[in-house]
């Protein structure tokens, strides 16, 4: 029997223990189902990432064998992601000035940094650091990566060699070199999106790509699509590559770290929203990092694979939700499925049509593309929209690793910005009562006369204190008649630090100079320490757990 220890670093020795058979149709269906789904996302990735078709294969294999072991939510399927693939590619190509006999191996590497970066997350229990990278920073991120993406594969849909650049040199490319298509390839590529297009509006989560895939491979054997210019994807390997730790310099490894940090970065994120969306959608509870134990655990083994970094995916996590899944378990199975076709099937890929394995990632990197969420930007919040638009024009103008990078940087600019400048609220007394609330939200709140109450809404730091006081005395100042009393309720700030604790003594002098009372009220436990340590107690009224709002109020009238 595990220990309690040892079923919390690995949840599947729970949820094992109490499985119940009638669950284990439910996990095979979703499976089956899931199994379909990343086959062709495994090549297409690949394709993305401008490794073989096989790279993709193994480390979805890979990956989801070991994932499901150690993940804490149910639904959450490990797999190649678009993002992350091509993220691989554009990086790996500029690392290696475009010569690709060293992909693979750095791939892999990359792969093994990813799982090293996961691990020293989860002991340091990071988890938390996902939730710095904002949502409009991964909307306007995600919208960049699609139109690279497209940029990637229009020429590849319309049968001739693109550009290997920006997306403005992609785009330029393949406008000029449109006299170039060949009409088969457009045909059979457009064929194959119609009906992608199609499934993905009448049977959304059902494995239409894999038929799409079967009847490309099944239409270029009888047609001999090959002899009419129509190019394939190639010699797909029968079989299981040898574990192995990739051969890779110091050097190497040096520029693999920051493609390694942005495909952490991106993996954490999305595997996080996955865990967070399905909690609120089924119950139960989230911890983000757990995910990284088991990104570290599913990339390392993907490494060792010859394959590259993997997180969760959202498409494919409500294909194996949808799919009936009842326990992780399910993904464990498509991982089993994936691996007889590499055993015994995977020499039928071969005859795959390029423009097909175009469409598919087409109509996969529409979902990144996310035009609402834009619009509800710009009607509801423009400061958001600008970062958004800030991280979409970072991808497209500076590449995708500097896109990550800019996004991870524009997000913490934006929390410093807002954490900056909290709210400081002016309270007035709830009528009939003896407590006090934000006269700005409630506007029959009671004023009381000569006397001004403010509640900073935030925790008190040296960056934000001065913005408080100047909030404060700024308000204090605009007053046609001086209040004689100042109350400053510390209810809702946990943490008061040195500076922040002189910067109030400060200000306490400024309003006493001014012939202005100032008393601090309801300050925490620890804030209260504080302020005692720094000696500053005193000049704020005086500090004990007892005073509240209503009797420093009560004290100065009487007087």
């Amino acid at each position: 029997m595990s220990s309690p220890s040892l079923a919390r670093w690995i949840p599947a020795l729970a949820w094992l223990r109490a499985y119940d058979r009638t669950w284990l149709r439910g996990d095979v269906l979703a499976g089956v189902t899931l199994a379909a789904y990343l086959l062709p996302a495994a090549l297409g990735d690949a394709s993305l990432a401008n490794l073989p078709p096989q790279a993709g294969l193994y480390a979805c294999l890979f990956g989801g064998l070991v994932f499901w072991i150690f993940c804490g939510s149910r639904y959450t399927a490990a797999s190649v992601t678009s993002a992350i693939s091509l993220v691989i590619g554009f990086s790996l190509g500029e690392i290696t000035g475009g010569n690709s006999t060293r992909f693979g191996a750095l791939a892999a590497g990359t792969a093994l940094l990813v799982s090293l970066i996961s691990f020293v997350a989860w002991l340091a229990k990071a988890g938390v650091l996902v939730h710095f990278i904002s949502e409009s920073v991964m909307t306007g991120f995600k919208c960049g990566v699609a139109l690279f993406l497209a940029s990637t594969q229009l020429p590849k849909l319309f049968g001739f060699h693109g550009a290997h650049g920006s997306f403005w040199g992609n785009t330029g490319f393949f406008f000029k070199n449109l006299d170039e298509t060949n009409a088969t390839s457009l045909l059979v590529g457009g064929i194959a999106l119609a009906l992608l297009i199609f499934g993905k509006i009448f049977l959304k989560h059902k494995p239409v790509a894999l038929f799409v895939v079967i009847g490309g491979i099944i239409t270029a054997s009888t047609l001999s699509l090959e002899a009419r210019g129509v190019k394939l994807i190639g010699a797909v390997p029968q079989g299981l590559p040898p574990l192995k730790v990739p051969v890779l310099g110091w050097r190497d490894l040096n520029e693999l770290l920051p493609l390694a940090l942005a495909c952490f970065l991106l993996g954490a994120v999305e595997t996080a929203a996955i865990g967070r969306m399905f909690a609120a959608k089924r119950g139960g509870r989230f911890d983000a990092n757990q995910e990284n134990l088991a990104l570290a655990a599913s990339n390392l083994v993907a490494g060792l694979g010859s394959g590259f970094p993997v997180s969760g995916g959202t498409s494919q996590s409500l294909v194996n939700e949808e799919g009936g899944a009842k326990t992780p378990l399910s993904t464990a199975l498509a991982a089993v499925f994936i691996l007889v076709v590499v055993l015994f099937f995977s020499h039928l890929l071969s005859a795959l049509p390029q423009p097909v394995l175009a469409a598919v990632v087409l109509v996969a990197i529409a979902g990144l593309l996310n035009l609402s969420t834009l619009k509800e930007l710009w009607r509801d919040d423009r400061s958001e929209f600008v970062v958004a638009t800030a991280a979409f024009a970072g991808v497209l103008t500076f590449g995708l690793l500097r896109g990550v990078m800019l996004g991870a940087l524009i997000s913490l600019v934006q929390l410093v910005r807002v954490s900056s400048r909290p709210h400081v609220a002016l309270l007035g007394r709830i009528p009939g009562t003896r407590r006090f609330s934000d006269r700005d939200r409630h506007e029959g709140n009671e004023l009381i006369p000569n006397v001004m109450i403010f509640r900073p809404e935030s925790a008190l730091i040296y960056f934000n204190v001065d913005n408080v006081c100047e909030a404060i005395l700024s308000r204090v100042r605009v007053e046609a008649t001086p209040p004689k009393l100042v109350v400053l309720d510390l209810s809702a700030a946990p943490i008061v630090d040195m500076q922040s604790a002189h910067a109030l003594a400060s200000m306490a002098d400024e309003l006493t100079a001014m012939s202005i009372q100032f008393h601090a009220v309801e300050p925490r436990s620890s804030v209260r320490d504080r302020l005692r340590r720094e000696g500053v107690d005193i000049k704020l009224g005086g500090i004990n757990r007892f005073t509240t709002v209503a009797d420093v109020i009560d004290h100065f009238r009487g007087e």
